[in-house]
């Protein structure tokens, strides 16, 4: 087992995992710490939600719950570098949808160029023209 970093949305969660042939197995216990998740018979659940899932066998095993098959059953995105030992958790596609439709840019701070942090909601009710620049 090795240490494996796990992102989700502003959090860093450091677990332990097996990493074999590009699969990241976390142990259900730090599966439930880190996300919150754990697979009951009813399915894989966090706090009153449940979702089913057809196959828990291969979901879960002795070495702990699949990450990608996680993701999947939960209906989030991951992105994953099991050679780097990270992965992101994305928000739910459902839960996206819902933010774009409000219209409501998310929160996010940067420092000009003497330094000074600006936030986007020190913004809000004005109308704010963001330019942003990637050398690649």
């Amino acid at each position: 087992m090795s240490t494996f970093t796990l992102l989700e949305r502003d959090c860093a969660h450091e677990v332990s995992a097996t990493i074999s042939n590009g699969r990241v197995r976390i142990p259900a216990a730090e599966m439930r710490g880190a996300l919150g998740w754990e697979l009951k018979p009813e399915g894989l659940c966090r706090a009153d939600v449940c979702v089913p899932v057809s196959d828990a066998s291969t979901l879960s095993t002795a070495e702990g719950i699949d990450l990608q098959m996680l993701a999947e059953a939960i209906g989030r995105p991951l992105a994953l570098d099991a050679g780097e030992a990270a992965a992101a958790l994305g928000t739910a596609l459902a839960d996206r949808v819902e933010e774009l439709a409000g219209l409501a840019a998310p929160d996010f701070s940067l420092p000009d160029l003497e330094g000074t942090l600006h936030s986007l909601s020190d913004h809000r009710g004005k109308k704010v023209l963001l330019i942003a620049y990637a050398s690649w």
